[in-house]
Protein backbone atom coordinates (compact mmCIF):
# COMPACT_ATOMS: atom_id res chain seq x y z
CA UNK A 1 0.00 0.00 0.00
CA UNK A 2 1.57 3.35 -1.03
CA UNK A 3 2.31 5.98 1.59
CA UNK A 4 0.05 8.99 1.91
CA UNK A 5 2.22 12.09 2.17
CA UNK A 6 1.41 15.73 2.94
CA UNK A 7 3.71 18.43 1.58
CA UNK A 8 3.67 22.00 2.88
CA UNK A 9 4.82 24.57 0.35
CA UNK A 10 4.15 24.70 -3.40
CA UNK A 11 7.47 26.26 -4.31
CA UNK A 12 10.11 24.60 -6.48
CA UNK A 13 11.01 22.11 -3.77
CA UNK A 14 7.47 21.24 -2.76
CA UNK A 15 6.28 20.87 -6.36
CA UNK A 16 9.27 18.84 -7.54
CA UNK A 17 9.28 16.54 -4.51
CA UNK A 18 5.52 15.99 -4.81
CA UNK A 19 5.73 15.34 -8.54
CA UNK A 20 8.54 12.82 -8.06
CA UNK A 21 6.74 11.00 -5.23
CA UNK A 22 3.50 10.88 -7.24
CA UNK A 23 5.40 9.32 -10.15
CA UNK A 24 6.53 6.56 -7.79
CA UNK A 25 2.98 5.79 -6.71
CA UNK A 26 2.78 7.78 -3.47
CA UNK A 27 -0.47 9.57 -2.67
CA UNK A 28 0.42 13.24 -2.28
CA UNK A 29 -1.39 16.39 -1.11
CA UNK A 30 0.41 19.75 -1.42
CA UNK A 31 -0.74 22.58 0.86
CA UNK A 32 0.09 26.23 0.22
CA UNK A 33 -1.39 29.45 1.59
CA UNK A 34 -0.99 31.21 -1.77
CA UNK A 35 -3.45 31.00 -4.65
CA UNK A 36 -0.90 29.65 -7.12
CA UNK A 37 2.31 27.58 -7.02
CA UNK A 38 5.72 29.29 -7.07
CA UNK A 39 4.09 32.39 -5.60
CA UNK A 40 6.57 33.37 -2.90
CA UNK A 41 10.38 33.03 -2.84
CA UNK A 42 10.38 30.38 -5.60
CA UNK A 43 8.71 32.78 -8.01
CA UNK A 44 10.19 36.00 -6.66
CA UNK A 45 13.95 35.98 -7.06
CA UNK A 46 16.49 36.68 -9.77
CA UNK A 47 15.32 33.70 -11.86
CA UNK A 48 18.85 32.37 -12.16
CA UNK A 49 19.50 28.66 -12.80
CA UNK A 50 22.79 28.38 -10.93
CA UNK A 51 25.91 26.53 -12.04
CA UNK A 52 27.92 27.48 -8.95
CA UNK A 53 29.66 30.72 -10.03
CA UNK A 54 27.82 32.66 -7.34
CA UNK A 55 29.38 30.68 -4.48
CA UNK A 56 33.16 30.93 -4.50
CA UNK A 57 33.19 30.67 -0.69
CA UNK A 58 31.22 27.44 -0.31
CA UNK A 59 32.31 24.24 -2.02
CA UNK A 60 29.19 22.24 -1.11
CA UNK A 61 26.87 24.76 -2.72
CA UNK A 62 29.01 24.86 -5.88
CA UNK A 63 28.97 21.08 -6.20
CA UNK A 64 25.21 20.77 -5.63
CA UNK A 65 24.52 23.57 -8.13
CA UNK A 66 26.87 22.17 -10.78
CA UNK A 67 25.39 18.68 -10.59
CA UNK A 68 21.81 19.89 -10.23
CA UNK A 69 22.08 22.25 -13.21
CA UNK A 70 22.55 19.40 -15.68
CA UNK A 71 19.85 17.28 -14.06
CA UNK A 72 17.42 20.21 -14.10
CA UNK A 73 17.85 20.75 -17.83
CA UNK A 74 17.37 17.03 -18.46
CA UNK A 75 14.27 16.73 -16.24
CA UNK A 76 12.69 20.09 -17.12
CA UNK A 77 13.99 20.99 -20.61
CA UNK A 78 11.26 23.59 -21.25
CA UNK A 79 11.41 25.41 -17.89
CA UNK A 80 14.61 27.41 -18.48
CA UNK A 81 16.23 29.20 -21.39
CA UNK A 82 19.82 30.04 -22.39
CA UNK A 83 21.16 33.57 -22.02
CA UNK A 84 23.08 34.75 -25.05
CA UNK A 85 25.67 36.69 -23.05
CA UNK A 86 26.15 35.92 -19.35
CA UNK A 87 29.11 37.56 -17.60
CA UNK A 88 30.66 37.09 -14.16
CA UNK A 89 33.22 39.78 -13.33
CA UNK A 90 35.58 40.53 -10.43
CA UNK A 91 35.75 44.31 -9.85
CA UNK A 92 38.92 46.10 -8.78
CA UNK A 93 39.10 46.70 -5.04
CA UNK A 94 35.60 45.62 -4.00
CA UNK A 95 35.77 41.83 -4.26
CA UNK A 96 36.68 39.58 -1.32
CA UNK A 97 38.94 37.54 -3.62
CA UNK A 98 41.07 38.39 -6.64
CA UNK A 99 40.22 37.26 -10.16
CA UNK A 100 42.94 34.61 -10.43
CA UNK A 101 41.78 32.99 -7.19
CA UNK A 102 38.16 33.13 -8.31
CA UNK A 103 39.02 31.57 -11.66
CA UNK A 104 41.05 28.82 -9.97
CA UNK A 105 38.17 27.97 -7.61
CA UNK A 106 35.73 27.58 -10.49
CA UNK A 107 38.14 25.57 -12.64
CA UNK A 108 38.93 23.19 -9.77
CA UNK A 109 35.18 22.72 -9.19
CA UNK A 110 34.73 21.41 -12.73
CA UNK A 111 32.56 24.32 -13.84
CA UNK A 112 33.01 25.30 -17.49
CA UNK A 113 33.65 28.91 -18.50
CA UNK A 114 35.45 31.03 -21.08
CA UNK A 115 37.67 33.88 -19.92
CA UNK A 116 36.76 37.19 -21.55
CA UNK A 117 39.50 39.46 -22.82
CA UNK A 118 37.22 42.48 -22.57
CA UNK A 119 33.59 43.60 -22.67
CA UNK A 120 32.19 47.01 -23.63
CA UNK A 121 29.54 46.71 -20.92
CA UNK A 122 31.78 46.51 -17.84
CA UNK A 123 34.36 48.90 -16.40
CA UNK A 124 37.16 48.75 -13.81
CA UNK A 125 37.32 44.96 -13.38
CA UNK A 126 40.23 42.57 -12.80
CA UNK A 127 38.76 40.00 -15.16
CA UNK A 128 35.57 38.40 -16.39
CA UNK A 129 34.16 35.01 -17.38
CA UNK A 130 31.52 34.04 -19.92
CA UNK A 131 29.21 31.40 -18.43
CA UNK A 132 26.27 29.25 -19.52
CA UNK A 133 23.93 29.80 -16.58
CA UNK A 134 20.30 30.02 -17.67
CA UNK A 135 17.13 31.93 -16.83
CA UNK A 136 14.12 30.22 -15.26
CA UNK A 137 10.76 30.50 -17.02
CA UNK A 138 8.49 30.95 -14.02
CA UNK A 139 5.14 31.36 -15.81
CA UNK A 140 5.73 28.17 -17.77
CA UNK A 141 6.83 26.36 -14.59
CA UNK A 142 3.64 27.39 -12.76
CA UNK A 143 1.50 26.00 -15.56
CA UNK A 144 3.56 22.81 -15.69
CA UNK A 145 3.15 22.01 -12.01
CA UNK A 146 -0.52 22.98 -11.94
CA UNK A 147 -1.17 20.47 -14.73
CA UNK A 148 1.19 17.86 -13.30
CA UNK A 149 -0.16 17.93 -9.74
CA UNK A 150 -3.78 18.79 -10.54
CA UNK A 151 -6.14 18.13 -7.64
CA UNK A 152 -3.20 17.27 -5.37
CA UNK A 153 -2.55 21.03 -5.09
CA UNK A 154 -4.50 22.40 -2.12
CA UNK A 155 -4.01 26.15 -2.61
CA UNK A 156 -5.21 29.13 -0.58
CA UNK A 157 -4.97 26.86 2.48
CA UNK A 158 -2.54 27.84 5.25
CA UNK A 159 -1.55 24.94 7.49
CA UNK A 160 -2.42 25.70 11.11
CA UNK A 161 -2.60 22.23 12.67
CA UNK A 162 0.11 19.55 12.72
CA UNK A 163 -0.10 16.66 15.19
CA UNK A 164 2.57 13.96 15.07
CA UNK A 165 1.89 10.42 16.33
CA UNK A 166 4.19 7.42 16.48
CA UNK A 167 2.88 5.85 13.26
CA UNK A 168 1.33 8.80 11.40
CA UNK A 169 0.93 12.58 11.35
CA UNK A 170 -2.25 14.65 11.12
CA UNK A 171 -2.28 17.79 8.99
CA UNK A 172 -5.41 19.92 9.24
CA UNK A 173 -7.14 16.88 10.76
CA UNK A 174 -6.23 14.60 7.82
CA UNK A 175 -4.17 11.47 8.52
CA UNK A 176 -0.93 11.01 6.58
CA UNK A 177 1.95 8.58 6.83
CA UNK A 178 4.48 11.40 6.50
CA UNK A 179 4.69 15.18 6.32
CA UNK A 180 7.32 16.99 4.25
CA UNK A 181 7.77 20.61 5.28
CA UNK A 182 9.09 22.56 2.29
CA UNK A 183 8.00 25.95 3.64
CA UNK A 184 11.56 27.18 4.31
CA UNK A 185 11.00 27.01 8.06
CA UNK A 186 7.90 29.21 8.04
CA UNK A 187 5.52 26.54 9.41
CA UNK A 188 7.74 24.49 11.75
CA UNK A 189 11.00 25.36 13.48
CA UNK A 190 14.04 24.12 11.55
CA UNK A 191 16.73 22.08 13.36
CA UNK A 192 19.25 24.63 12.09
CA UNK A 193 20.19 28.19 13.03
CA UNK A 194 18.40 30.29 10.40
CA UNK A 195 17.21 33.83 9.85
CA UNK A 196 14.54 35.38 7.65
CA UNK A 197 15.51 38.06 5.18
CA UNK A 198 12.82 40.19 3.52
CA UNK A 199 14.11 41.49 0.20
CA UNK A 200 13.48 44.09 -2.48
CA UNK A 201 14.66 43.49 -6.03
CA UNK A 202 14.22 46.19 -8.64
CA UNK A 203 12.76 45.61 -12.11
CA UNK A 204 14.07 47.54 -15.13
CA UNK A 205 13.17 47.60 -18.80
CA UNK A 206 16.09 47.51 -21.23
CA UNK A 207 16.05 49.89 -24.19
CA UNK A 208 18.47 47.68 -26.11
CA UNK A 209 20.00 44.22 -26.04
CA UNK A 210 22.08 43.77 -22.88
CA UNK A 211 23.98 40.91 -21.18
CA UNK A 212 23.48 39.40 -17.76
CA UNK A 213 26.22 40.79 -15.50
CA UNK A 214 27.11 39.51 -12.03
CA UNK A 215 29.91 40.97 -9.90
CA UNK A 216 31.65 38.63 -7.45
CA UNK A 217 32.58 37.91 -4.74
CA UNK A 218 31.14 39.68 -1.70
CA UNK A 219 28.87 42.73 -1.11
CA UNK A 220 28.33 43.39 -4.81
CA UNK A 221 25.47 43.54 -7.33
CA UNK A 222 24.06 41.98 -10.49
CA UNK A 223 21.67 42.69 -13.33
CA UNK A 224 19.91 39.63 -14.75
CA UNK A 225 17.21 39.02 -17.38
CA UNK A 226 13.81 37.45 -16.72
CA UNK A 227 11.57 35.26 -18.88
CA UNK A 228 10.79 38.50 -20.76
CA UNK A 229 14.16 39.31 -22.41
CA UNK A 230 13.52 43.06 -22.13
CA UNK A 231 12.83 42.99 -18.37
CA UNK A 232 15.80 42.69 -15.97
CA UNK A 233 16.22 42.51 -12.21
CA UNK A 234 18.78 44.53 -10.29
CA UNK A 235 20.00 42.92 -7.07
CA UNK A 236 22.50 44.12 -4.48
CA UNK A 237 23.99 42.15 -1.59
CA UNK A 238 24.02 45.17 0.80
CA UNK A 239 20.89 46.97 -0.45
CA UNK A 240 18.39 44.26 -1.49
CA UNK A 241 17.80 42.98 2.09
CA UNK A 242 15.28 44.88 4.21
CA UNK A 243 16.58 43.45 7.46
CA UNK A 244 17.39 40.22 9.26
CA UNK A 245 14.82 38.57 11.54
CA UNK A 246 14.63 35.47 13.71
CA UNK A 247 10.83 35.41 13.38
CA UNK A 248 9.08 34.92 10.02
CA UNK A 249 6.09 37.06 11.02
CA UNK A 250 8.32 40.01 11.85
CA UNK A 251 10.08 39.57 8.50
CA UNK A 252 6.74 39.63 6.67
CA UNK A 253 5.89 42.77 8.60
CA UNK A 254 8.92 44.47 7.09
CA UNK A 255 7.54 43.71 3.62
CA UNK A 256 4.11 45.16 4.39
CA UNK A 257 5.70 48.38 5.69
CA UNK A 258 7.61 49.21 2.47
CA UNK A 259 6.97 52.81 1.39
CA UNK A 260 7.60 54.79 -1.78
CA UNK A 261 10.32 56.69 0.08
CA UNK A 262 12.11 53.43 0.90
CA UNK A 263 11.80 52.28 -2.71
CA UNK A 264 13.33 55.56 -3.87
CA UNK A 265 16.16 55.26 -1.37
CA UNK A 266 16.96 51.68 -2.38
CA UNK A 267 16.80 52.58 -6.05
CA UNK A 268 19.34 55.40 -5.64
CA UNK A 269 21.75 53.20 -3.70
CA UNK A 270 21.50 50.25 -6.07
CA UNK A 271 21.82 52.35 -9.22
CA UNK A 272 24.89 54.08 -7.79
CA UNK A 273 26.46 50.72 -7.00
CA UNK A 274 25.85 49.11 -10.41
CA UNK A 275 26.87 52.29 -12.29
CA UNK A 276 30.36 52.09 -10.80
CA UNK A 277 31.13 49.08 -13.00
CA UNK A 278 28.35 49.43 -15.60
CA UNK A 279 28.56 53.17 -16.41
CA UNK A 280 25.84 53.08 -19.09
CA UNK A 281 23.25 51.48 -16.78
CA UNK A 282 20.98 54.54 -16.44
CA UNK A 283 21.14 55.15 -20.20
CA UNK A 284 20.15 51.59 -21.09
CA UNK A 285 17.58 50.84 -18.38
CA UNK A 286 14.40 52.52 -17.16
CA UNK A 287 12.94 51.71 -13.75
CA UNK A 288 9.78 49.57 -13.92
CA UNK A 289 8.94 48.58 -10.32
CA UNK A 290 9.90 46.32 -7.44
CA UNK A 291 9.75 42.69 -6.40
CA UNK A 292 9.17 41.95 -2.70
CA UNK A 293 10.00 38.54 -1.29
CA UNK A 294 11.51 36.74 1.69
CA UNK A 295 14.45 34.35 1.96
CA UNK A 296 15.35 31.84 4.64
CA UNK A 297 19.11 31.56 5.19
CA UNK A 298 21.42 29.64 7.54
CA UNK A 299 23.37 31.71 10.04
CA UNK A 300 27.06 31.97 9.10
CA UNK A 301 29.56 33.77 6.89
CA UNK A 302 30.50 30.90 4.58
CA UNK A 303 27.77 31.77 2.04
CA UNK A 304 26.26 28.29 2.48
CA UNK A 305 23.21 27.81 0.25
CA UNK A 306 23.31 24.02 0.24
CA UNK A 307 20.18 21.90 0.60
CA UNK A 308 19.67 20.06 3.90
CA UNK A 309 17.03 17.48 4.84
CA UNK A 310 16.14 16.58 8.44
CA UNK A 311 13.83 13.90 9.86
CA UNK A 312 11.84 13.86 13.10
CA UNK A 313 10.05 10.50 12.94
CA UNK A 314 7.08 11.18 10.63
CA UNK A 315 8.01 14.77 9.78
CA UNK A 316 10.73 15.57 7.23
CA UNK A 317 11.96 19.17 6.96
CA UNK A 318 13.72 20.54 3.89
CA UNK A 319 16.08 23.49 4.13
CA UNK A 320 15.98 24.49 0.50
CA UNK A 321 19.16 25.32 -1.35
CA UNK A 322 19.23 26.73 -4.88
CA UNK A 323 16.48 25.69 -7.28
CA UNK A 324 18.62 23.17 -9.16
CA UNK A 325 19.32 21.16 -5.98
CA UNK A 326 15.74 19.87 -5.74
CA UNK A 327 17.05 16.47 -6.85
CA UNK A 328 19.28 16.15 -3.80
CA UNK A 329 16.31 16.77 -1.50
CA UNK A 330 14.15 14.15 -3.23
CA UNK A 331 16.87 11.51 -3.03
CA UNK A 332 17.47 12.18 0.66
CA UNK A 333 13.74 11.90 1.39
CA UNK A 334 13.44 8.59 -0.45
CA UNK A 335 16.50 7.29 1.39
CA UNK A 336 14.94 8.23 4.73
CA UNK A 337 11.63 6.57 3.87
CA UNK A 338 13.39 3.40 2.78
CA UNK A 339 15.56 3.28 5.90
CA UNK A 340 12.60 3.73 8.25
CA UNK A 341 10.45 1.13 6.51
CA UNK A 342 12.94 -1.56 5.54
CA UNK A 343 12.20 -4.94 7.10
CA UNK A 344 15.76 -5.67 8.06
CA UNK A 345 18.08 -8.34 6.73
CA UNK A 346 16.51 -11.46 5.23
CA UNK A 347 17.79 -14.51 7.16
CA UNK A 348 20.04 -16.65 4.95
CA UNK A 349 21.71 -19.92 5.88
CA UNK A 350 25.51 -19.82 5.99
CA UNK A 351 26.75 -21.95 3.04
CA UNK A 352 30.47 -21.22 3.17
CA UNK A 353 31.41 -24.71 4.40
CA UNK A 354 29.61 -26.31 1.49
CA UNK A 355 31.55 -24.09 -0.93
CA UNK A 356 34.96 -25.22 0.30
CA UNK A 357 36.62 -27.68 -2.10
CA UNK A 358 38.34 -30.22 0.11
CA UNK A 359 41.23 -32.41 -1.01
CA UNK A 360 38.89 -35.37 -1.47
CA UNK A 361 36.51 -33.37 -3.70
CA UNK A 362 38.98 -31.79 -6.15
CA UNK A 363 38.29 -34.38 -8.85
CA UNK A 364 34.55 -33.95 -8.38
CA UNK A 365 34.87 -30.15 -8.66
CA UNK A 366 36.97 -30.46 -11.86
CA UNK A 367 34.23 -32.51 -13.52
CA UNK A 368 31.72 -29.78 -12.80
Amino acid sequence: MPFKIAVIGAGWYGCHISSSLASLGFKVMVFDRAQRPLHEASGNNQFRLHLGFHYARHQGTRQQSRDGFLRFIERYPTLSAPIEENIYAVPHGDSLIDFQTYKLIMASSGIDFVELKSSPHIHDVEGALSTSERVLLISRARNYFMERLGSALILDTPVTSIVQHQDHVEVEGIKFDYLIDASWGQVRTMPLDIFYEPTMLLYYEAKEKFPAITFVDGPLCSVYPTEDPSIFTLSSVPHTPLGSFSDAREARGALTSVTNDLIGQKRRLMEEQIAKNVPQFRDVFSFAGVQLSMKTKPVGRSDDRSCYVYQDNRIISVMSGKIDTVFFATERILSMLEAQNSQGAIPVENTIRGDIVTAGRVAEWQVK
